[in-house]
């Protein structure tokens, strides 16, 4: 029986082997999209907006977010209300959606103010997969997206 599990166990791990994200041990398949910073009006804090995309067969957690253009929080936004968390859940084939309004990155003690046309790396660290790097570019402070936030909520026109 416990052959029979270590076999299985092993050819899921090396079935998992062509994801380009680094992540395959933990069955979790991210990428991230629609990533931009609104130039800021405030030379110390920023917000963050972006979609992790999971299409692997296991969730995973967002739990922080580093970059050296300061220090970056993940807050999620529910009924209104704004709070500070230590992580987020990735589903399983699904997304974790940052967006206006929604679940947002929030860029505080900012060495510099970011302009728009400038770009801000971020690493992006999760409780099973390995960090991803992301270059959120800055757009105009009232910039807006059109895709790229789930198709499938009532502000995106689908």
């Amino acid at each position: 029986m416990l052959a029979a599990v270590a076999v299985a166990g092993a050819l899921v791990l090396a079935g998992c082997g062509g994801s380009d994200s680094g992540s395959a041990a933990s069955g979790a398949e991210l990428s991230v999209d629609a990533a931009y910073i609104p130039q800021p009006v405030s030379d110390s804090m920023a917000a963050g907006f972006l979609t992790i995309t999971n299409e692997g067969d296991a969730a995973d957690q967002l739990t922080s977010v580093t970059s050296e253009a300061g220090e970056v929080t993940v807050h999620e936004t529910v009924g209104g209300t704004m709070k500070e968390v230590d992580r987020l859940e990735v589903p399983a084939h699904g997304q974790l959606v940052f967006k206006s309004g929604g679940n947002h990155l929030m860029f505080e003690k900012l060495k510099h103010r970011p302009k728009q046309g400038q770009s801000v790396a971020v690493e992006l660290h999760f409780a099973h997969s390995d960090p991803v790097t992301v270059k959120m570019p800055v757009k105009a402070a009232t910039y807006q997206p059109t895709t790229g936030h789930s198709g499938h909520t009532e502000d995106s026109g689908h």
